[in-house]
């Protein structure tokens, strides 16, 4: 059996079907967001796109730790 996702990605799910995008085209707007920091993008996704804080944030939380350089 499968382990349960968990952290961050556990919220993809609900995510996708909650705003009708692909996780991965959340990811790429964030990656080419003009905008760096942890906050700010998760202001961002809230402010321009309607997500809620903890879809925002686990998205943003997921990409940056993808992307160790950001």
């Amino acid at each position: 059996m499968a382990d349960a996702v968990k952290g961050p990605a556990s919220y993809f799910p609900s995510i996708e079907k909650k705003y009708g995008r692909p996780v991965a085209e959340w990811k790429e707007l964030i990656r080419t967001s003009p905008l760096t920091r942890h906050g700010e993008l998760v202001n961002w996704l809230k402010s321009e796109h309607g997500l809620g804080h903890g879809h925002a944030n686990a998205l943003v939380a997921h990409t940056l730790a993808e992307d160790p350089a950001s």
